[in-house]
């Protein structure tokens, strides 16, 4: 069921400082615009590398899905991570047949893709966003 590696979450309280962070001491050259997604309350940048892309995510106002997780974490850090899989529905099925606990029904993320969430406590600790494959590359 698991396919690629898409990105890797990273909440932080600042996508401006952490744009210069990735480009001032990484080196990353390949920084999408941020824009703004209310309806999943957040604001989104992508880092594109290589071979994946880091997802920067800042909360968009006092609902976000993010803000009590920067509360613990007031400087950010590692959200998510995203792994394609071939049909969203069919994953949300599985997942929910091995017991998994799926957070919310299928509903367009930051690529313009489906997606749903899974769990930590079902995940080993990392909260897992399962993404359906894009058919072509939105950011």
């Amino acid at each position: 069921m698991i396919g690629k590696l898409n990105h890797v979450g990273v909440a932080t309280p600042s996508i401006d400082e952490s744009v210069a962070m990735y480009r001032d001491m990484l080196g990353a050259t390949s920084i999408t615009e941020k824009w703004a997604m209310p309806e999943q309350g957040v604001w989104v940048c992508f880092v594109n590398l290589p071979n994946s892309q880091i997802e920067l995510i800042e909360p968009y106002d006092d609902k976000s899905p993010i803000k009590s997780f920067l509360e613990k974490n007031p400087k950010g850090g590692q959200h998510h991570v995203c792994f394609e899989v071939e049909n969203i529905y069919t994953a949300r099925d599985e997942m929910k047949k091995k017991g998994a606990t799926v957070l919310g029904e299928p509903r367009i993320g930051a690529h313009g893709t489906m997606v749903i969430f899974v769990h930590p406590k079902n995940m080993g600790g990392v909260l897992v966003e399962l993404m359906e494959t894009p058919k072509v590359v939105a950011h």
